[in-house]
């Protein structure tokens, strides 16, 4: 008989600590950017508190409105994973609160990533430990299952698998495959320099060079009226 809808695999490949931490202070818009700005999740999926993300995707896939596997998953994760839980973008019913959160919490672990809601707003704003959500309700959620830990899933219209790299921050998430992360990394690192001297030109009061601009508008015939 199939186990499908309730499995856990649990060898996963994660990135190393070095390959992760290569992302630290780096900005998600700079990210995404240099991944042809395709790379977001959907922006309905916000930050709860002040605490960004940063670490490796543990992912759960649960059905609507129901936190079974998530007790399983908490238990099981290591200290950094990042739970990244499908719950079908569920806006009725919560599937994190305090108690799951500080669970978490105690777990050393990366934080959540949830495609669905949480609750205990109040308290889950002002914690430590990083958590995206698509929306809050008051109404708890369904332990009945299934649910299936470590396959590929889907957060805010893109695919997350175990060990993918995720970015959080105030702009929004990006998710990174481990197999890009070190060229990837190179190109923020050189996007950023260059933003830096726009930047300083800008605060010197040099102003930008917009001759590509007037070279894209001459290209698609623009003109220029007075009156």
């Amino acid at each position: 008989m199939s186990n499908i809808g309730f499995r856990v695999f649990e060898d996963i490949q994660r990135p190393s600590t070095e390959l992760i931490l290569g992302f630290a202070g780096m900005q998600a818009a700079n990210v995404g950017d240099c991944m042809n700005k395709m790379a977001a999740i959907d922006s309905s999926i916000q930050k709860v508190n002040k605490q960004n993300l940063l670490g490796s995707a543990y992912t759960v896939k649960v059905p609507s409105g129901d936190n079974l596997l998530i007790f399983l998953a908490i238990e099981r994760a290591q200290p950094g994973d990042i739970l990244v839980i499908d719950g079908e973008g569920c806006m009725d019913r919560a599937l994190v609160g305090e108690v799951l959160s500080k669970l978490a919490q105690s777990k050393k672990l990366g934080g959540f990533l949830i495609d669905g809601c949480i609750r205990d707003y109040e308290v889950l704003s002002q914690m430590d430990l990083p958590i995206f959500a698509k929306g809050r309700t008051p109404n708890g959620p369904y332990r009945n299952g299934p649910g299936e830990i470590n396959v590929p899933v889907s957060i805010g219209g893109k695919i997350v698998c175990p060990g993918d790299i995720i970015i959080g921050d105030d702009d929004g998430v990006i998710i990174i495959k481990p197999e890009e992360a070190k060229e990837l990394q190179q190109k923020v690192l050189e996007l950023q320099n260059r933003e830096a001297a726009i930047l300083e030109k800008i605060e010197k009061g040099k102003g930008l060079d917009l001759n590509w601009v007037y070279e894209k508008l001459n290209q698609e015939h623009c003109e220029f009226i007075k009156k």
